[in-house]
């Protein structure tokens, strides 16, 4: 049929931390997932839909594959991140040169059985002024698992970024669009708005707090030019909501203003936003209370 062209899921696939939603923003050239320093910032399989004249790559970005199992959420991030490799063309493989962790072996495990075509992306190669010292690690890392093509990016200079989708494409099946051409993810304004107020807790909160934090949206309410949002923020301790909350609200106050200047420009009007901060003890090592708050294998 002439009006077929390549089409098809690629997940992204890689260690906690690794640059996973960093590298999916870039591709899309829009940020839907949400980024930080600090690694499991990625909680749920979302998709990013890249459509052009001549082909649809829709990508799968999946949290990090880690070897911690010890409470429930570990145990719901690890299969969310395995689940999203069932079905997809091709599977892209990112690391970070010069490192080859503990991490990124246990991705290298989870991948050996699968017989999708794997990319291996190498991030960050924008440090290496002496490219010679880079090329070991390629070969190193490249010699582990048959990769249909090896690219070395920089996330943050938007660096190899055409070569590597081209070869994304080749990979690709012809067939028709699985998504319109305008629609960008998967996930409707409730969720992302929930990420881009997690985020901000993560980016201003210390090390450990942000993985005893979740977002849930209460209201949602688009008016012709103002969208009213209400939201809770879900912590187990009664130390961890004064600490979000912060000196007479300063820490609450910021996250909500960074997270309105964020959703405005994501949403295009203007945004009314209420945060609430709430204690559930013991959410993120409750399988119940993780349903309910929204974590579950094929979240939409």
């Amino acid at each position: 049929m002439t009006n077929e062209k390549p089409c098809g899921y690629v997940a992204i696939v890689g260690r906690p931390n690794v640059g996973k939603s960093t590298l999916l923003n870039h591709l899309l050239g829009q940020k839907i997932s949400i980024t930080s320093r600090k690694p499991q910032t990625t909680r749920h399989r979302l998709l990013g839909i890249k459509t052009t004249e001549n082909y649809q790559i829709v990508y799968v970005d999946t949290p990090g594959l880690h070897q911690d199992h010890h409470n429930a959420m570990n145990r719901y991030l690890n299969r969310t991140a395995r689940s999203s490799l069932e079905g997809v063309n091709v599977i892209l493989w990112l690391v970070e040169a010069p490192h080859f962790t503990p991490e990124d072996a246990y991705v290298l495990t989870t991948l050996s059985p699968l017989q999708t075509p794997t990319i291996l992306v190498v991030n960050k190669v924008d440090k290496f002024t002496d490219k010679n010292l880079l090329l070991p690690y390629i070969q190193e890392v490249g010699s582990k698992r048959e990769f249909k093509n090896i690219h070395p990016i920089s996330a943050l200079k938007d660096q190899n970024f055409t070569e590597l989708e081209m070869s994304l494409v080749q990979l690709l099946p012809l067939g028709t669009l699985f998504y319109p051409e305008d629609q960008l993810t998967d996930r409707n304004e409730r969720f992302l708005t929930a990420e881009f107020i997690r985020e901000k807790l993560i980016r201003h909160l210390g090390a450990e707090l942000p993985y005893r934090i979740t977002v849930q949206i209460d209201s949602f309410q688009d008016a012709e030019k103002l969208i009213s949002i209400s939201a809770t923020i879900w912590v187990e301790r009664p130390g961890q909501k004064a600490i979000v909350i912060g000196k007479d609200g300063a820490m609450l106050k910021a996250v909500g203003q960074e997270a309105r200047q964020d959703l405005e420009k994501l949403l295009g009007k203007h945004i009314f936003l209420q945060l609430w901060v709430k204690i559930k003890k013991g959410w993120s090592d409750d399988e119940r209370a993780l349903q309910q708050l929204g974590y579950f294998e094929g979240n939409r």
